[in-house]
């Protein structure tokens, strides 16, 4: 038969075991919200983006799969982006562990150039979670790589310009810059490399080149040629002419002050002994009155 303090013993290690217990329940047992685990994906399984083609003012038609695996529902909205896109259900209510699937259609705008057109369906919850599926849309028509260089300027340390994407397909364009001094010095040398950027069709980007050592006391003629898959190939050309202003603006200073004075001295000289001689009282000869 166990004591009274025994008993009492006995009674705090069971409750420690059972509080234990719980804290293992509790850290184990699933964390569910309203936007836990679901993703956005083409239907069908297997694809990891949409894939689409067909001629301006054709209608495109597929399905894409909202799926929640969590243990609580989940409400999504759906939008197309880049793209016109009408969709079934634009608000779709996902149960728990259950997958939804959303008819939509895609309009190729009838103006849209031949070749590749980026877009994506874009989903949205209540809790403000966004999913992205891409969509990789191809107009049809005859493929054209055209890209051209702009607006190039030299602004202090650097080479500033504009690519344009004038054809139908999309560009990863290669720049190579050159830039010559006075009697054909070479002063700046890089050779072509595939610059950070992607250019849709119809698109322009704003890019610069860092030129640190640029010289300081020069004329310069500035060449960046960019070029792409397909043939598509540009040239640009501009001068540029390096002056240190602010030792000229000293120079010239230097060279105003020593004129003055020079102008002072020679004033000063005049002044002391430099006026010619009046004649004396004697020597004027006084005409037409008689004596």
């Amino acid at each position: 038969m166990l004591s009274a303090q025994s008993a009492a013993r006995a009674t705090r290690s069971a409750a420690r075991v059972i509080g234990l217990t719980s804290l293992v329940l509790l850290a184990t047992a699933p964390r569910a919200s309203a936007a836990e685990g679901w993703s956005l994906a083409p239907a069908g399984g297997g694809r990891p983006s949409f894939y689409a083609e067909g001629a301006p003012g054709a209608v495109l038609q597929d399905t894409v799969s909202v799926t929640n695996p969590g243990g609580h529902p989940v409400t999504v909205r759906l939008a197309g982006a880049g793209v016109p896109v009408v969709l079934a259900e634009p608000t779709v209510r996902v149960p728990a562990r259950t997958r939804a699937d959303v008819p939509f259609t895609m309009a190729v705008p009838a103006g849209a150039t031949p070749g590749d057109h980026p877009a994506a369906l874009v989903a949205k919850d209540t809790d403000g979670r966004t999913a992205t599926a891409r969509i990789h849309l191809r107009v049809g028509g005859p493929a054209l790589s055209a890209l051209t260089v702009e607006h190039l300027a030299v602004h202090g340390d650097r080479i500033t310009y504009e690519l344009v994407n004038r054809g139908t397909t999309v560009l990863a364009p290669r720049l190579a810059v050159r830039a010559h001094g006075l009697f054909g010095r070479v002063l700046l040398d890089r050779a072509p490399r595939t610059l950070p950027v992607r250019l849709a069709p119809g698109t322009r980007t704003e890019l610069s080149e860092p030129w640190p050592g640029r010289p300081a006391l020069d004329a310069v003629d500035v060449r960046l040629t960019a070029t792409a898959a397909g043939g598509a190939h540009d040239t640009a050309d501009t001068a540029a002419r390096f002056v240190p202003w602010g030792a000229v603006a000293g120079a010239g200073g230097a060279l105003a002050a020593g004129a003055a004075v020079t102008a002072v001295r020679l004033r000063g000289r005049r002044s002391r002994g430099d006026r010619p001689a009046e004649p004396l009282a004697e020597d004027v000869e006084l005409t037409g009155a008689a004596r």
